[in-house]
């Protein structure tokens, strides 16, 4: 059988560099390198500052940069001495979750490579499974045709973006019912058939795969003339967008159905906790809403750089002219964020917002100070916040019960990232 000696990764990006290397750290004698045009990220990779956070990945780098592990911009000498090319495609699809990729890498469920039932393409397929079976035991690596493997990947991340829609729908149902989210979601989740994974109701899913991949699905089925199946799917990103557009509407009416000039403390930008991926995060969608009502934003996140949030929120889809300049603030601790805010919005699930000294935020918040909880992080703190004065509204549960269920009193309109920029919608 063929040996692999040197392999070629392109992209130095969330899947590239993490999954080339933990190779490179699993398998010395094979020579990894990771190529892309972008010559700062490169920089970035050959540093003591990687270009991405990823609990793990800098102690993996470091650890065979330079032996084994290279990254460069030169990619046509790269490809030329490869035995092997990575390229960011389905037929070795990645089931890497931000935040755990490194232990997804080196233990994984299974690994999924697809290839062409012709002797040449059985023969890659045989010599990529040699490589992952230096540590993935042989029962863990699946072979399947390519289309396979290519709608596993979409499929299972749809599945998984379904289960937050499921469980989103559910919670505003709780909201209005007076039933709580999590007690309805530990329920169900002890039912064998069903599970307790990824059911957890939130302000909605983000990152980079599952809009995407369902989005592809979606296209798919509508080239193949399944509309049927299309508008299925669709309703898992419908869903996801009403929840956004639900919880920003939560707070403007809880805000006394205005936050025009109010100071707005944002915590979390990242899409999830543990990563500094912002791509498709749902702050970004709540901020753009606030926004189009003159909320003055005041955002913190321990991970992902000021520079970072300027862009995403700078996109011509999320904000026009001078809004950003005139209405972001990006603070540098969360109580700085805190400091004379109407309301403390908290969009990402860092453990570190459990740990906060909130009477300490409540006595420079302006009153009533208000808390909205878009990921269910201060569960246990509720009757403590309570007692300091806060008014605490969370996800699919009614926390205070002097205040009714919440009922949307206006729509807040509908907007993609994908989608062209239009003029400032009005709410």
């Amino acid at each position: 059988m063929f040996e692999i000696k040197k392999i070629c990764c392109i992209g130095a990006g969330y899947v590239g560099g993490p999954t080339c290397s933990v190779i490179a750290s699993m398998c010395p004698e094979i020579r990894v390198t990771v190529v892309d045009v972008n010559e700062s990220r490169i920089n970035a990779w050959n540093s003591p500052t990687l270009p991405i956070y990823e609990p793990g990945l800098k102690e993996v780098v470091e650890s065979c940069r330079g032996k084994n592990l290279f990254f460069s911009t030169n990619i046509d000498d790269a490809i030329k001495e490869a035995d092997l090319v990575f390229i960011s495609v389905l037929s070795n699809p990645e089931f890497l979750a931000e935040g755990t990729a490194i232990k997804d890498l080196k233990y994984p469920d299974r690994v999924l490579i697809g290839g062409d039932e012709t002797p040449e393409g059985q023969r890659a397929v045989q010599a990529l499974c040699a490589v992952y079976e230096h540590w993935v035991p042989r029962e863990k690596i699946l072979t399947t045709n390519t289309w396979s493997s290519e709608l596993s990947k979409l499929a299972a991340n749809a599945f998984l973006a379904q289960r937050i829609s499921s469980i989103n729908s559910i919670s505003a149902l709780c909201e209005a019912t007076g039933a709580d989210v999590e007690e309805v979601a530990t329920a169900i989740g002890m039912d064998q058939r069903i599970g307790n994974k990824f059911l957890k109701a939130s302000v909605g899913f983000g990152g980079s795969c599952f809009q995407k991949d369902v989005l592809n699905l979606v296209y798919l089925c509508e080239a193949l003339n399944l509309p049927e199946v299309a508008r299925y799917w669709q309703q898992v990103i419908d869903m996801n967008d009403y929840q956004r557009r639900r919880f920003a509407s939560r707070i403007i009416d809880s805000l006394f159905n205005t936050v025009t000039d109010k100071k707005i403390a944002i915590l979390g930008f990242a899409f999830k906790k543990d990563t500094g991926d912002t791509r498709e995060s749902s702050s970004i969608y709540i901020s753009k809403y606030l926004m189009d009502e003159g909320a003055h934003l005041h955002i913190y996140d321990p991970k992902v750089p000021r520079e970072q949030i300027v862009v995403d929120l700078s996109h011509p889809g999320v904000s026009e002219d001078d809004q950003v300049s005139r209405l972001v603030t990006i603070s540098k601790d969360p109580y700085e964020a805190c400091d004379g805010a109407h309301a403390v919005v908290i969009c990402t699930e860092w453990d570190m917002f459990k740990e906060l000294d909130y009477e300490r935020i409540h006595k420079k918040m302006l009153k009533p100070a208000f808390i909205f909880d878009g990921r269910r992080v201060l569960d246990g703190l509720h009757n403590e916040l309570q007692t300091i004065g806060f008014q605490i509204e969370t996800i699919g549960k009614k926390v205070s019960s002097k205040r009714i269920p919440y009922a949307p009193s206006g729509e807040i309109p509908k907007f993609s990232l994908q989608d062209p920029p239009n003029k400032k919608p009005k709410v």
